[in-house]
């Protein structure tokens, strides 16, 4: 089976690399470019999904999945609407309602940072923050009992916005596990790669 591993908003497929050099047991691993899979298409998040699941749809076999923060929402929608095509469920950093109040700062923030610093995620800034725009409206808070495959939830002992988040993910989703990793923040694939790696092979044992 493949594992697919879906990257952050702010992220590109080689932020996974870190981790994947630190994984021994674990083979057919593919990290897409995420906002490759707009096909110019208008950048929301519809569009994304849609080519999302094609993606997914594209596996004759069913799927492992393992995204953080966008791309875990990506995963976490796939699995809710595919869930015979999802054989495990990685959620890193991952909201499963989206918090208006948090979002609307971080546009705010994207407006006023320079458009190069979007360069290295394929996405152009206005692209990013109508992508982001398009999400505020994203809850599945009535959706995820239902997700029964085997499921583990990671999150930063010192991302505080998605803490809570992620426990209730673990209480509200069957045959889940929650792993609160020391010392680290948001983006666990770059700022803990070796810890996040120990973790998903001790998982997917």
């Amino acid at each position: 089976m493949e594992f697919i591993f879906i990257h952050g908003l702010g992220q590109n497929s080689s932020s996974w690399n870190g981790t994947i050099s630190n994984l021994t047991k674990i083979e057919n691993i593919i990290c897409p470019e995420v906002f490759s899979l707009f096909y110019g298409k208008e950048a929301n998040y519809n569009n994304l999904y849609t080519s999302f699941v094609q993606y997914c749809n594209n596996s004759t076999d069913k799927v492992n999945l393992c995204g953080l923060s966008l791309g875990g929402i990506l995963a976490l929608n796939y699995t809710i609407d595919y869930p015979e095509k999802v054989n495990s469920l990685v959620l890193i950093g991952t909201q499963y309602k989206i918090p208006k109040i948090i979002f609307n700062i971080q546009t705010f923030i994207f407006k006023l940072l320079p458009s190069n610093v979007f360069k290295k995620t394929g996405l152009e800034k206005t692209k990013i923050i109508k992508l982001t725009t398009s999400m505020k409206k994203l809850d599945f808070t009535n959706k995820i009992k239902n997700i029964s495959c085997s499921t583990l939830v990671i999150c930063g002992a010192k991302d505080t916005l998605n803490l809570k988040s992620s426990k209730y993910l673990v209480e509200n989703i069957q045959n889940a596990q929650l792993k609160i990793i020391k010392n680290t923040g948001h983006v666990i694939n770059t700022e803990n790669p070796k810890e996040l790696a120990l973790e998903l092979e001790l998982f997917y044992k």
